[in-house]
């Protein structure tokens, strides 16, 4: 059984001053305790409880991280030990505004740092607080004090119920290698994407205000515009001393009141006598706000990664004052999404840097720190369809949205075309020509956050060509690819041309066939060599080349290349150039976990995808952001099972 002594300091301002000491507290049904350990709060089993992961308790309350894979990493350490110096990073465990015990979770992020001899480390000299990210230099790799090192650090986000205009609360924690006197961190929140490149040892996408994004008001004092966010903290061997809230302005914005918030009295950029600076902020209500809690004995469970200590051992628990956790609530505060535009889904902030500084001082030295890593990392809306162009009559066609998130909201719109039946939903079906756009909305009370189109195309050559493809099927049960078509009024066709492609884009011709005497209805075949072809799934088209110099395109006809045990699932293209497609007949619903690792063994992306029943066309993570060379893929549900290699040539 764990016994944790709770301190908790809860700060009420931005200034350290005489602080209220409390209990443990729960805050948006999250436990802020410095304990892991879902249904599992104030030194007791409570079983309704959320917390960052779940240890085995009973109860309904959840671990808001994904632990899927946590057994082959803590495996990792031993069969290949330089894997505790890496870094990896698990995302939330549920899809985006899924309401969970009755509140919106909205991100989740563990972030494991590199360890050993680091390679995110700031050098030593004037790194600082205030200074842009492009003044920052960093070592290839170098040791730090171990008062300063990072071990790992999580960070969520969700509403205290299950409505947008309830309460949104940050929750945050981190780890520290020694626990020896004061120890400062700050987690750093971003309004655009910033990066760091390791081998060149810079920061790129940061913001245009002297390196970050300024917070604009108008003359009121209204939010126009949000701005970079800093959460800064101290704590000794046995409490937190200082919890402060700051956003980066232009040094003119302080003489303006803020109509949600109040200025604390601090402002520092780089150097005294910089125009942009991190101001300190407190809320225009009295009250707690922030909590914060470490912990104090030995028996603290480290979660289900382990805890990898700097000299590499593995260990089960925390050591005490190892691990702090705070919560902020960002309403009280006044600066979450409703106070800047009435859209309370909107993303707070897209990017987070956990840094550690020498000393309480807000300018002072920095140390280590964890690499940008995405957060609310919604991705846009995208549309799709098997069949974009048709002639002489249309059947009736879904539309799809390519890897819908289930409680999004997916709206369907088109001025010139024919929806049939509901336009809302991840598929729809429509029965005319035209362009159709559809809208992604993380919630119904909120505005549209993405648009994308897909566009149908009416050929009207038909009365010119009278020549039309009518059935156009690719079949593999034989073990070799045959196409084979049916088209009318062959008499005005001199010539088929059939085409293939391995991404539905680009087309190659593959053999033109001779349209020959018949008139009327004519069937043709062709019999494809396609174990010349690297791709599991390859698209056909025909165009037909008439008499009369008319020319018209069938609709696409897919094939998968069959493999013996596993017919149901492809993976494609193979080669990429950073698009990646995954191809599966299932006879379930259920959540597939997509895990991508490079030629190391190490896992570099991880996703989960919902599977639905039939046919699914489901788009993975880009490729795009990893360096050429060979990667595997592994996709893993209850019904599926399997692994591909794939080559990235970019």
């Amino acid at each position: 059984m764990k016994k944790i002594l709770q301190t908790l300091i809860i700060i009420s301002g931005c200034q350290v001053s005489s602080a209220q000491i409390v209990v443990a507290t729960v805050r948006a049904n999250f436990g802020v305790e410095a304990d892991l350990s879902a249904n599992y709060y104030n030194n007791t089993t409570t079983p309704a409880v959320d917390d960052w992961f779940n240890n085995g308790y009973a109860g309904t309350g959840r671990g808001v991280i994904d632990t899927n894979g946590a057994a082959a990493i803590v495996a990792g350490y031993f069969s290949n030990p330089a894997s505790r110096n890496s870094s990896f990073a698990k995302r939330m465990a549920y899809p985006a505004f899924t309401v969970l015990n009755n509140r919106i979770v909205l991100d989740a992020v563990y972030y494991r740092d590199y360890h050993g001899d680091d390679s995110t480390v700031f050098a030593s000299g004037s790194n600082k607080n205030g200074m842009s990210p492009a003044m920052w230099t960093t070592p290839v790799s170098q040791s730090i004090p171990d008062k300063n090192d990072i071990l790992e650090a999580m960070i969520h986000v969700r509403r205290a119920g299950p409505n947008v205009s309830d309460s949104l609360w940050l929750f945050a924690g981190v780890s520290i290698e020694n626990t020896t006197g004061n120890r400062f961190f700050d987690f750093e929140l971003y309004q655009t994407d910033i990066n760091y490149n390791k081998t060149t040892g810079t920061f790129s996408g940061y913001g245009p205000n002297a390196g970050h994004t300024a917070w604009q008001f108008d003359a009121a004092g209204k939010i126009s515009a949000p701005g970079d966010i800093i959460f800064t903290s101290e704590f000794s061997s046995s409490s937190i001393s200082l919890v402060e809230a700051r956003i980066w302005v232009h040094r003119s914005m302080l003489s303006i009141t803020p109509a949600s918030f109040n200025w604390g009295g601090q402002f520092d950029g780089d150097g005294s006598g910089a125009m942009y600076g991190y101001a300190n902020i407190r809320p225009k209500t009295a009250g707690n706000f922030y909590t914060g809690l470490q912990t104090t004995v030995p028996l603290t469970w480290g979660g289900p990664f382990k805890v990898v200590r700097d000299n590499n051992a593995i260990v089960d628990n925390y050591i005490p004052g190892q691990f702090l956790e705070f919560s902020v609530n960002l309403t009280k505060l006044g600066i979450e999404p409703v106070n800047y535009n009435q859209d309370a889904c909107d993303p707070a902030f897209i990017r987070v840097i956990v840094k550690t500084r020498s000393s309480t001082s807000f300018t002072a030295e920095l140390k280590d720190f964890e690499a940008p890593f995405k957060f609310f990392d919604y991705p846009p809306v995208e549309a799709f369809t098997y069949l974009t162009y048709f002639c002489g009559t249309m059947p009736v066609t879904q539309l799809y949205v390519v890897n819908p998130n289930p409680n999004f909201v997916y709206t369907w719109t088109t001025l010139n075309g024919n929806i049939v039946g509901s336009n809302v939903g991840p598929v729809i079906n429509v029965d005319a020509p035209g362009t159709y756009y559809v809208r992604q909305k993380s919630n119904t009370n909120c505005v549209p956050s993405s648009i994308d189109s897909v566009t149908i195309l009416f050929a009207n050559t038909c009365a010119v060509l009278e020549a039309n493809i009518i059935n156009l099927k690719a079949d593999a049960s034989s073990g070799k690819h045959k196409i084979s078509w049916t088209a009318s009024n062959n008499q005005e066709v001199d010539n088929y041309e059939l085409e293939y492609s391995t991404n539905n884009s680009g087309f190659f011709p593959l053999s033109t066939v001779p349209a020959g005497d018949a008139r009327g209805n004519a069937s043709f075949g062709f019999e494809h060599a396609a174990d010349l072809i690297s791709s599991d799934i390859i698209f056909y088209r025909v165009k037909i080349n008439g008499k009369n110099g008319a020319t018209k395109y069938s609709n696409v006809c897919l094939l998968k290349k069959a493999k013996p045990g596993n017919i149901s699932g492809l993976l494609y293209p193979n080669p990429s150039n950073g698009d990646l497609w995954f191809s599966y007949l299932s006879n379930k619903k259920e959540t597939a976990d997509i895990l991508i690792f490079n030629n190391l063994g190490n896992l570099v992306s991880k996703t989960n995808l919902p599977i639905n029943v039939g046919e699914n066309l489901l788009k993975l993570p880009a490729l795009n952001n990893f360096a050429k060379g060979t990667y595997l893929v592994r996709i893993q549900s209850e019904e599926i099972n399997m692994s591909q290699k794939i080559i990235l040539l970019q």
